[in-house]
């Protein structure tokens, strides 16, 4: 943890650091709560500060952070004067287009990254492509925090996971499962379940017969090409 990142204290104004140790949030500061970009990096580039974080599970939050109430109320008015002219308002729609144009891009490419990893047989290429768009709508919005989304693996994998994924909630019983809260348990069930969905999906590839009560076939009847 860097030396100006805090975790929330157990008392009002009051900040943990990683060893532990309470400090007392200095006088003439405020807490600038997170939402605001544009203002939030602007107060962090401004002087001392204090980033507060919480941890839960594998994800971590932004709590805020604390700086000069003088300061942030300072950079509040400049940046909301600045979001207020032609320039910006300008900046703000290029931007929007050029992510638009970045989205659609990676739905094309990531749908092409299912259907690759699909690879079924040329009877069952209408299956595919169905399921194909299925699962890239479900998993590349941004935001949906989806493997989708992550960049730390390369798209096949992601492509591969996201379909395994997709299979275990649309083909399996995994959503209505009690499972024995012991250490391992759930990922066993899901490498289980994951062995079952592979075994499926080569049925697809080899261009065999599919039975009329397929949990694919069912999964995608509701969903046109």
């Amino acid at each position: 943890m860097s030396d100006n990142i805090f975790l929330p204290g157990t008392a009002p104004k009051t900040v943990i650091k990683a060893n532990g140790e309470v400090l007392a949030i200095p006088a003439g500061w405020e807490l600038l709560p997170p939402g605001d970009a544009m203002l939030t990096r602007r107060v962090k580039a401004a002087g001392e500060h204090w980033v507060m974080q919480e941890k839960r599970g594998r994800k971590l939050f932004s709590r805020g952070v604390w700086a000069a109430a003088k300061t942030i109320a300072k950079l509040r008015i400049e940046v909301e004067s600045e979001r207020g002219t032609e320039s910006y308002a300008k900046r703000i729609a290029t931007d929007a287009k050029r992510r638009e144009k970045v989205q659609a891009e990676y739905v094309e490419d990531f749908e092409g990254a299912v259907l690759n990893f699909l690879a079924f047989h040329s009877e069952h290429q209408e299956v595919a492509k169905r399921m194909a768009r299925a699962i890239t709508i479900h998993a590349t919005p941004v935001g949906s925090g989806t493997v989708a989304r992550t960049t730390r693996i390369p798209i096949e994998q992601r492509a591969e996971a996201a379909v395994i994924a997709w299979m275990r909630h649309q083909t399996t019983g995994y959503d209505s499962m009690q499972i024995a809260r012991v250490k391992g348990e759930r990922r066993e069930v899901r490498r289980m379940l994951a062995q079952r969905s592979k075994q499926l999906l080569n049925n697809y590839r080899l261009g065999t017969s599919i039975k009329a009560d397929c949990p694919l076939r069912a999964a995608l009847a509701p969903i046109a090409t």
